[in-house]
């Protein structure tokens, strides 16, 4: 929990929180204008094969939000494992021999296997062969009295054939990639995400477009008057998509269309290698904005009438006093932004365009034109 300075403590807010929040809900359910196709097969794989491909790196289960050289296409891994009930009762429906969920694969441009979907199955076998998960001996105990105890190397000959031999089933995504086959992958994925713990758009953005623009986003995210001013980090990374949706913006201020996540996409697709990007500028008066946020107003400055942080009334703050600081000389005094907080939210037009529907291409314009009037006295 974090305390107000001289106040009462915030509570853990609903945008932190496993959820998908109804914005992004509606991200993720709103249609593209084009779907892309996608080639796939089919094919079986024998456990004991998956976990040889597994310990080989012929199939790869890449680490979440961190770029991976030897990959084509990275991540798409939900940050959370399961329980070890989870992972006993799973090795036990193959020992009894009952049917169980296949597997999606990327197949490379390099023929290594990219798991799409099955990630924690994988992760199970992999501990349970190996005989350690946490450190600590895997053997089974949240199972049936005749299994409980058992480890790999302690199976019966036949179970162990049972186990070794059973087959599961895998649909195999091909990926050149190309900027679209990145996109029809998305989408894919977009469409397998139900259910459980749902990744957020900006989760299943970082697992594709992995590269030095995600790292940038990481370390921009981690400014200490950044973190003043949002608190905790999210741990559905709601900050760094925030920190991507101000950079996207302050670069191309004119430029936004509908859907967010289509918006956002391309632009990280576009700086996927930072190509372009001033980012020594752009850190400058990221970290300038955060600081004069910060002595205006304090966290209250990007928060309206709720103790969560406003992502539609941050990206416009960002993005219009960064751009005076692009342009002018001499800096406002933290009074004078406070006072031009209080006209921006005090609009009655603006008031609707952070508060409903934040990012429709109407409501986008609004509060960023108003922010950059009262910033900058110009139009946008």
């Amino acid at each position: 929990m974090t305390r107000k300075p001289g106040g009462k403590p915030y509570e853990a807010s609903f945008q932190d929180d496993a959820l998908l929040t109804p914005d992004e809900v509606s991200e993720l359910t709103e249609a593209e204008d084009s779907a892309a196709p996608v080639s796939y097969m089919g094919s079986d794989f024998d456990v004991e094969g998956l976990v040889r491909r597994l310990g080989r790196d012929d199939i790869v289960i890449p680490s979440f939000g961190h770029n991976d050289a030897t990959i084509e296409v990275a991540g798409f891994q939900r940050g959370f494992v399961w329980a070890r009930n989870q992972m006993d009762r799973f090795i036990e429906s193959l020992l009894l021999g009952y049917p169980i969920p296949g597997i999606m694969l990327v197949q490379q441009p390099n023929m290594k296997y990219l798991v799409l979907d099955g990630q924690q199955r994988l992760r199970t076998l992999a501990a349970f062969y190996e005989g350690v998960y946490g450190g600590k001996e895997f053997a089974l105990r949240n199972v049936a009295e005749e299994f409980k105890g058992l480890t790999y190397k302690t199976l019966e000959p036949e179970l162990r054939r049972q186990l070794d031999n059973t087959f599961i089933q895998a649909t195999i995504v091909r990926t050149d990639g190309t900027r679209g086959s990145r996109e029809a992958i998305y989408q894919v994925f977009e469409r397998l995400n139900s259910g459980g713990t749902q990744l957020t758009p900006h989760e299943i953005r970082i697992a594709l477009y992995a590269g030095p623009l995600i790292d940038y986003i990481d370390k921009l995210n981690k400014s200490t008057a950044w973190r003043q001013l949002y608190g905790s980090f999210s741990p559905r990374l709601r900050d760094q998509e925030l920190v991507l949706r101000i950079i996207a913006l302050f670069t191309k201020k004119t430029e936004f269309y509908r859907p967010l996540k289509k918006y956002l996409n391309d632009f990280a697709e576009e700086h996927r290698e930072l190509k372009g990007l001033p980012t020594k500028k752009i850190t400058k008066l990221f970290d300038r904005t955060a600081e004069l946020l910060l002595a205006a107003a304090g966290r209250e400055s990007v928060r309206y009438q709720s103790q969560q942080v406003n992502a539609a009334l941050t990206e416009a703050l960002f993005v219009a006093l960064m751009s005076r600081l692009e342009t002018t000389a001499t800096e406002p005094a933290p009074e004078q932004i406070a006072e031009w907080i209080t006209t921006l939210t005090k609009n009655r037009r603006v008031i609707p365009a952070i508060t409903r529907s934040t990012s429709s291409e109407e409501n986008v314009r609004v509060r960023h034109r108003a922010a950059m009037r009262i910033f900058t006295s110009e139009e946008a």
